[in-house]
């Protein structure tokens, strides 16, 4: 194997909105957690050029952080899709199909559980429980909630948000 093969290749990120992420939370005791929330949200992942900004700014050591980032399920390593498709597994979606829903929503994305599609438009993400049982199977787009799905909603859905932008 050659030396090449081996390289990281280095992110290329605009370090500009974590450092005002850093500024904002720069004086307050116990600062870790807000500032990886907020740095998140501003790039909808933890890139690792921010986690070394972090460290340096805040004072602690980059194992301190990966400790946070890998502990939590709220904080995340790679790029996600604009869209998340949340796919409940819960007993009464499972009960009701939910395996099929799963099944369609990767044959038309082409992802799996905790994968993004190459233009990070979508991410596919079986959850335990949702909490809609009432409306099972249910699934998840970001905020919206569509229940009683079925392999002809879930093309709509997938459809719907394919268009937009």
């Amino acid at each position: 194997m050659s030396n090449a093969a081996e390289t990281v290749q280095e992110e290329e990120i605009d370090l500009a909105a974590a450092n005002e992420v850093i500024d904002k939370y720069m004086d307050m005791h116990g600062a870790l957690m807000p500032v990886l929330q907020d740095v998140q949200e501003a790039y909808g992942y933890i890139p690792e050029p921010c986690v070394h900004l972090i460290a340096e700014r805040l004072n602690v050591y980059t194992s301190q952080i990966y400790g946070v980032l890998t502990f939590y399920a709220q904080f995340h390593l790679e790029p996600r899709g604009r869209y998340i498709v949340r796919v409940c597994m819960g007993t009464a979606c499972h009960v009701k199909g939910a395996g099929r829903i799963a099944d369609t929503l990767k044959e038309r994305l082409g992802i799996g559980h905790a994968e993004t599609t190459e233009d990070l438009k979508f991410t596919a993400e079986y959850v335990a429980c949702i909490g809609a049982c009432g409306m099972a199977p249910v699934i998840m787009v970001n905020d919206g909630t569509y229940g009683s799905m079925t392999v002809q909603k879930m093309d709509e859905v997938i459809a719907k948000y394919k268009a937009m932008d």
